[in-house]
């Protein structure tokens, strides 16, 4: 058991192994989301590809975010 004010190594683990659920994640949504627009309005390829791009932009900005706060972290553990 990790000592009080002070993460365990699972919980660690759980929020790194989350990043990359995440990046995937937000990257299909980008793409079915642009894949469905693009078969609504009949303008494929674009919104498929609009789509795919906002996802995978969409999945590097939470993963800076999670790296920038983890390393807060361990900064103001010191």
């Amino acid at each position: 058991m990790a000592p009080p004010g002070k993460k365990s190594p699972w919980t660690a683990l759980a929020e790194l192994s989350s990043i990359g659920i995440a990046m995937v994640l937000a990257t299909v949504i980008g793409f079915v989301g642009g894949y469905y627009a693009d078969t609504w309005l009949g303008t494929e390829p674009w919104l498929l590809l609009i789509g795919l791009g906002l996802g995978i932009a969409a999945g590097f900005v939470m993963f800076f975010r999670s790296v920038s706060k983890a390393g807060r972290e361990i900064d103001d553990s010191k």
